[in-house]
């Protein structure tokens, strides 16, 4: 099929210049003196909130955003986020599952293609089926089928969406290609950042910035490497208001508090300014992962996550315990979590484990298996 080259932006700008002709179009105006959540203030009188009993104070948003729960710590937040990640803006949502289902069927709009990784996220799959545009699955981390969908499809636009780091197999996708790949064929891009945020690329920006990738929307999940909850889209400008209009997640929702907004806007200087302890981490994992691959253990992917595939369930329920018995908490993941036959055991590991806690992990290992 052949398809007109064009921004994937272009159709959100036509859709939010159609709404601002009909009178439709609902912007973001903090007030920094506005009236908070309560009988009144500095600011005036509100009669917008949803603080029925007057005890949300400094700890609750009120209401809505769109309704009169927009407050300025949400806007350093977002403001700062889009600074780290070099792009025009972001939105919080109240988590990473809000933000990612509010994203994705916000943008899937009839008469769109979206292309989803066969082994995305929950929240990614939940979005693109609450959308109502056609939605194929592409095999994972599969170049060729996305290229062919977007080569084959008879939508005009079309968006491919994908994590950065996968959580249960802690691969990644040939994220410089696929971008390649979706300018090619005019589609936009989409990418999960939850658990690659903090953790991988310059300043902790993650593997888009590490590849040299700016996607059209990614999502910061601030319940990962920057230990809060929430979740942030970020991208251009027309997304943040495309999303602040369509993303029903977003819109529905309590805004949220505005304590978690000003500890997430301090977190991410920690975050940007700590490559001393990404290099911590990326040696504990990379000591965990030889000391198993030693053992010849099926090991996958790479980063601090580390899947040992066992295959069948009750064989991996008996490791997990064993593990337990001596001291070692893991996780046993099984079906349908992952495919029938890759029972595994997942680990996480973080900045605080030490060289002996490695040493005695690999050592229940070996006892164990």
């Amino acid at each position: 099929m052949f398809h007109v080259k064009r921004s994937p932006i272009d159709r959100l700008r036509s859709g939010l210049a159609a709404l601002e002709r009909e009178g439709l179009l609902r912007h973001d105006r903090p007030d920094p003196e506005g009236p908070r959540p309560g009988a009144g203030g500095p600011g005036g009188l509100s009669l917008r909130s949803n603080d029925y009993l007057g005890l949300a104070g400094s700890t609750g948003a009120g209401a809505s955003r769109l309704v009169g729960g927009d407050l300025p710590e949400h806007h350093r937040v977002e403001e700062a986020v889009a600074r780290w990640l070099g792009v025009e803006s972001s939105l919080l949502f109240s988590s990473g599952f809000a933000a990612n289902v509010g994203l994705v069927s916000a943008l899937a709009q009839p008469g769109v293609l979206v292309v989803s990784d066969a082994l995305n996220h929950a929240s990614l799959v939940d979005g693109a089926r609450l959308g109502r545009a056609r939605v194929l699955v592409s095999p994972h981390l599969d170049l060729d089928a996305v290229r062919r969908a977007l080569r084959e499809r008879q939508e005009v636009d079309a968006w491919v969406v994908v994590e950065s780091y996968y959580s249960m197999d802690a691969d990644s996708p040939d994220l410089a290609t696929l971008a390649s790949i979706c300018a090619e064929h005019g589609a936009g891009l989409l990418v999960d950042e939850a658990h690659a945020a903090g953790i991988f690329g310059p300043e902790g920006r993650g593997l888009a910035a590490a590849a040299g990738v700016c996607p059209e929307g990614r999502m910061v999940g601030l319940g990962k490497a920057l230990g809060l909850q929430g979740g942030m889209v970020a991208g251009p400008a027309e997304l943040r208001a495309w999303l602040w209009n369509h993303a029903r997640s977003f819109v529905f929702s309590t805004g949220a508090s505005p304590l978690l907004a000003r500890e997430a806007y301090l977190r991410l200087s920690v975050v940007a300014a700590a490559d001393g302890a990404r290099e911590r981490l990326r040696e504990r994992a990379s000591r965990l992962r030889a000391g198993l691959e030693q053992m010849g253990l099926s090991v996958r992917g790479h980063g601090p996550i580390v899947p040992v595939v066992i295959g069948p369930v009750d064989e991996t329920l008996r490791i997990a315990r064993a593990l337990q018995e001596r001291g070692v908490h893991v996780q046993a993941i099984r079906p349908p979590s992952v495919p029938r036959g890759t029972a595994r055991i997942r680990m996480t590991v973080n900045v605080h484990l030490t060289d002996a806690d490695i040493d005695h992990a690999l050592t229940a290992w070996r006892a164990v298996v």
